[in-house]
């Protein structure tokens, strides 16, 4: 994805007689929208440009590609910005939107979630964090979330002939997968993200509000039994249990061969295939399995929800755009186009002929997010879970790790008065 083409941005033929011109002299307004880097491909941008200019005659829009780096502090500046020059829609993290609803500076867009925007079948994951009590200021627009990226030569070479369903099969599997000198699976022992589905599956959480006040959780004893089973499953394989899996990325590390298993994003499949053709055609997917054949693991969920300033020169303009983009058209074609997950649970068909993306719709219908509070940002900032895996996997107290890290957490989430 690109910054709008200049092509775009004056739009010839028989809808306007000038650039930003209606016919008879009227001026189109502009709505300015922030979207991220690489969230969509600049074709699919170009298409939706041209249908949404078609069917609303009196907007134009100005589409600014931005980068991740440093986006938390150019949103805020942008918030705060009264002149009239700011964005009318951004794009955010779902976990940042709490960040920047703290001190009222998003528009509230409870209304028209309820009444046409279908906010009853949207994911969960993506949907909480953009609530604050009963209003809703981020828009869900998609999502992503980690799947069992295989190799289906080892499965076949072990006697494995269907994938897992529950997480005592999944172990099972591993264990014979962890032999002839192949690794079961190689999970980094600070993968602090799929630790979280494994604690969410068990009814724990990562902290808990109580009486308006955050709380580290990891000491209860449903979070226990979830870092049990990490353990567990990360002892079937060779992952350092001092770093995460981006250190070494764990993408090279699969393509070195010997590895049975990782935990990740379907698209990090294209760069494994990259540094080893020769697994083009071995790798398979299957969703976290859960405590239970009924259902799928929970995972955290990553994605992107759409938000609205309350500074916005046209909120009217501004819903519009963001109508169109998270309206079943448009969200079903960028996660065709982008390997995503849709919105809602009721569009997870449009996907269903991607063996990996199918995989990750699966996981995301029981998808959560991080606690909804702007003081996340401050945990994972120095972030006292992974110091805490690695202590357990080294032979620590389980319990006594537990204490430690949940009062770091309490002591993060509460804001200085």
């Amino acid at each position: 994805m690109r910054r709008r083409l200049l092509a775009l941005v004056c739009v010839t033929g028989s809808l306007v007689s000038a650039c930003g011109m209606l016919p008879g002299g009227h001026e189109r307004k502009t709505v300015t929208v922030w979207l991220m880097k690489d969230s969509a491909s600049k074709e699919f941008l170009q298409r939706f440009t041209e249908d949404f200019e078609r069917t609303h005659k009196d907007l134009r829009l100005d589409i600014r590609i931005q980068q991740w780096t440093g986006i938390v502090d150019k949103v805020r500046k942008a918030l705060q910005d009264d002149s009239g020059h700011g964005p009318d829609v951004i794009e955010v993290g779902n976990t940042q939107v709490p960040l920047y609803a703290d001190g009222g500076r998003l528009a509230d867009l409870t209304l028209e979630s309820m009444r046409d925007w279908g906010k009853d079948t949207w994911l969960p994951a993506l949907a909480q964090p953009g609530k604050d009590g009963n209003a809703q200021y981020g828009i869900p627009w998609y999502a992503a979330n980690r799947v069992v990226i295989y190799r289906k030569d080892l499965f076949e070479a072990a006697g494995i002939t269907r994938v897992p369903k529950t997480r005592e099969e999944w172990l099972a599997d591993t264990e014979k997968l962890n032999s002839r000198g192949n690794q079961g699976i190689y999970l980094a022992g600070q993968d602090w993200y799929t630790l979280s589905g494994f604690i969410w599956d068990e009814g724990g959480d990562l902290a808990r509000q109580k009486d308006y006040k955050w709380e580290g959780a990891l000491d209860t004893p449903a979070a226990l039994r979830g870092m049990d089973f990490y353990r567990r499953l990360q002892a079937l394989g060779r992952g350092p249990v001092g770093a995460d899996e981006e250190h070494p990325p764990q993408a090279g590390v699969f393509a070195g061969g010997r590895v049975a298993q990782i935990i990740a994003v379907p698209g990090l499949a294209q760069s494994i295939v990259r540094q080893n053709p020769g697994l083009q055609d071995e790798l398979g997917y299957f969703p976290v399995p859960g405590t239970t054949a009924a259902r799928p693991g929970t995972v955290f969920t990553g994605g992107s929800d759409l938000v609205v300033p309350e500074n916005t020169k046209d909120q009217f303009a501004a819903t519009a755009v963001v109508g169109a983009l998270v309206g079943a058209k448009w969200d079903t074609e960028l996660a065709r186009t982008m390997n995503y997950v849709p919105n809602k649970s009721t569009l997870a068909s449009a996907v269903a002929g991607e063996e990996g993306v199918a995989a990750m719709a699966a996981g995301a219908a029981h998808g959560r997010a991080t606690p909804s509070t702007p003081q996340w940002a401050d945990v994972e900032a120095d972030n006292p879970i992974k110091e805490y895996m690695t202590r357990v996997l080294q032979g620590a107290d389980p319990v006594t790790e537990a204490r430690r890290a949940s009062a770091r957490i309490t002591e993060e989430l509460t804001p200085d008065v």
